[in-house]
């Protein structure tokens, strides 16, 4: 279909697909199965430009929304999704100072973020919260003019190899959820370490460890806003992402949805090319009316996004749970198409589908945002009965 997408939208578009079919489509087999961080592919997204995307011309980005990086991650992701968010992830840790950092802290950060001279990552996720984001340990105690961080956060992706990290803590645990606090962190500080580069049954090429802070110091002016803030700010970044995870299954689905065409028009059974049978005819028109549908929906969000609502949690929330359901069963399904092939890593298909897995999982599982869905549904049938 034709989303209408202005001049610039399309070179956008064309610079990330280049990127993807002609620099991660090679490698992409050798990035999973040695488990490297894609760092000359990142340095390749720097020189497009690609990073900015999404920050505004002031701190030296594109002045693009969320549309925008959905375009370039959809298009990734179509080659690897183990790219797609090593790059994707980068915005995710900027998103924190985007939204809430003073103007101070957004033209000292942001401009090496949108260059890709530095890329970022996001601190929330602990052993004990997952799902339970208010539930966080980790502890940020005021001490004169600095904090100090103990505690730590696990399956941070970009750990260990991003520059600079959003980080939340709690800076007063008797309120609770409100006793949250977001912090700027840069790699190299005192008290700041890593854990062991985690094994994961996909995205193998993102690097995922753990953040260890141990009478870790930081100063009043890394604060992100005011102490208090953090987990508000937190839901505000992940309500701004969620159409990047969409995009992520848009772009995975449609690359299994490519190869099974294409195999299905090579393989011969029963001296026939197996696309001519209905049965797989079918297979495939389910396919690609589900990818288009999932796109349809993850573009709609993000331009609403873009056109800055008040309130935009249960469409963000769509957005996340339809498309990477969608990315699951096609990626699923491709490999029925491949039959024994599909099972064998001599192909993509397998791949594909060990890397959709996440997408139902990470920035909120699915079952999280059908609550969320269903939560602003019964908020939205109160308010018309009040009227």
């Amino acid at each position: 279909m034709d989303y209408f997408l202005t001049q610039e939208q399309k070179q956008i578009q064309g610079l990330a697909r280049r990127i993807a079919d002609e620099k991660v489509m090679p490698i992409r087999a050798e990035l999973d199965e040695t488990e490297t961080f894609p760092w000359e592919i990142m340095r390749l997204c720097a020189d497009a430009g690609l990073f900015g995307v999404s920050i505004p011309e002031e701190y030296g980005g594109l002045g693009g929304g969320s549309f925008e990086n959905c375009i370039v991650v959809e298009e990734l992701s179509r080659a690897c999704l183990g790219v797609s968010v090593s790059y994707a992830a980068s915005l995710l840790g900027s998103y924190p100072i985007l939204i809430g950092g003073s103007d101070e802290q957004k033209k000292k950060y942001l401009p090496d973020v949108a260059s890709g001279k530095r890329i970022a990552a996001f601190g929330l996720t602990e052993a004990g919260a997952g799902s339970d984001a208010q539930g966080i340990r980790t502890e940020a105690r005021k001490i004169g003019d600095e904090y100090v961080l103990n505690g730590t956060k696990q399956w941070i992706t970009n750990g260990g190899e991003a520059d600079l990290y959003s980080v939340i803590a709690m800076t007063d645990r008797s309120k609770g959820g409100r006793g949250a606090t977001g912090f700027i962190l840069e790699k190299g500080m005192d008290g700041f370490t890593f854990g062991k580069k985690e094994k994961k049954l996909g995205i193998r090429a993102s690097a995922t460890r753990e953040l260890v802070f141990q009478d870790c110091k930081v100063s009043k002016d890394r604060v992100i806003g005011r102490e208090g803030l953090g987990f508000i700010l937190a839901m505000r970044t992940f309500d701004r992402t969620r159409p990047g995870i969409g995009a992520q299954a848009v772009g995975v689905a449609q690359g299994a949805l490519e190869a099974a065409i294409g195999y299905a028009k090579e393989r011969e059974q029963f001296d026939r090319k197996i696309i001519s049978f209905q049965a797989i005819q079918h297979m495939l028109a389910d396919m690609a009316t589900q990818v288009e549908a999932a796109r349809a929906l993850v573009y709609a969000v993000a331009r609403y996004i873009d056109s800055n609502p008040k309130e935009f949690s249960k469409v963000s929330a769509m957005s996340k749970v339809f498309p990477s359901d969608v990315a699951m069963k096609v990626t699923v399904d491709a490999i029925q198409v491949f039959g024994g092939y599909g099972y064998m890593r001599d192909y993509p298909i397998e791949k594909m589908m060990r890397d959709a897995k996440i997408l139902q999982i990470y920035e909120g599982t699915n079952q999280i945002q059908r609550n969320v869905i269903a939560l602003e549904l019964i908020k939205e049938a109160a308010s018309k009965k009040k009227k």
